[in-house]
């Protein structure tokens, strides 16, 4: 399942190059949506990094296997299995041409070593439990899939059975006030603007209806390049969900401000954290 929301800030900031590259011209005729969503909302260094960072502060040593769960074009996978020799990586999803897609534009282009360490599963995260990883991910929210609360429990009893005695399961999150309401908003990119729509949001049952659209210079617009119905999960219902599924403990990592109060991308582990419009969150659950 791809993912989605805005989390540009996270996305590392490309060195000067000495020649400028020349811009892509993109169309709603021409471009590929998988393009354009690996452009605009994945941010598959950042995510390695800190996938690293946290277990090895936890561990004291860096993880080596990883899997993937909803891994849309497995480009997180490919990433994961190209930062060192020594990485192997799982990705797992139902959606079969874009499975195939990933397969084609992101595990091809991989060198022969690399390729023998990526294993891309066309299934249900929740009848996969083997191998046993270091870490699972769960990224871009794609586990509000589950809208049912006893199916988001049995999802997370098989990430757990899937995770070695010294594993660690990643996700994300995402909330605020201003996530229930019926709104658009826009980001520019070089040749595209990206527009993340929140079309719809029933507060009886938490359920929303997200879409992303893309636009181009010469007026042109993809409608609905991606569509999604989920629940708005809180945090403290995904740690109560974790717990029941057998986790023993939570961490979370939330992300802090710059000066105009947008997200910085830096995440910090906390216990409490300031009510705000919008905001973007890890989860860390431990064996």
């Amino acid at each position: 399942m791809p993912a989605v929301m805005t989390k540009q800030e996270k996305k590392p900031k490309k060195k000067d190059k000495k020649q400028k590259k020349k811009k892509p011209v993109y169309t709603a005729k021409t471009a590929d949506r998988h393009v354009l969503y690996q452009l605009s909302v994945q941010s598959p260094e950042s995510e390695v990094e800190f996938c690293t960072r946290v277990y090895k502060k936890k561990y004291d040593r860096k993880p080596t296997s990883f899997r993937e769960d909803f891994c849309g074009t497995a480009l997180l996978a490919a990433e994961w299995v190209k930062t060192r020799k020594d990485n192997t990586a799982v990705g797992v999803d139902l959606d079969k041409p874009t499975l195939d897609w990933g397969i084609e534009n992101n595990v091809g282009p991989l060198d022969d070593d690399q390729k023998k360490r990526i294993e891309l599963i066309h299934d249900n995260v929740l009848n996969i439990t083997n191998p046993k990883v270091d870490i699972v991910g769960a990224f871009n929210f794609s586990y509000f899939l589950f809208m049912d609360r006893n199916d988001l429990v049995n999802y997370f009893k098989a990430v757990k059975k899937s995770l070695k005695s010294d594993g660690l399961f990643i996700l994300d999150a995402y909330g605020g006030w201003e996530a229930q309401e019926n709104m658009e908003e826009e980001t520019e990119y070089d040749g595209f603007s990206y527009i993340w729509d929140q079309a719809d949001y029933n507060p009886i049952d938490d359920t929303a209806i997200c879409r992303i659209h893309f636009t181009f210079p010469d007026g042109t617009k993809m409608k609905n390049a991606f569509q999604y119905r989920w629940r708005l999960w809180t945090l403290a219902s995904v740690r109560d969900c974790l717990m029941d599924a057998g986790f023993k403990d939570l961490d979370v990592y939330w992300e802090g401000t710059d000066k105009d109060g947008d997200g910085n991308g830096i995440y910090k582990k906390t216990k409490k954290a300031e009510n705000c419009p919008g905001w973007n969150a890890y989860l860390v659950a431990h064996q």
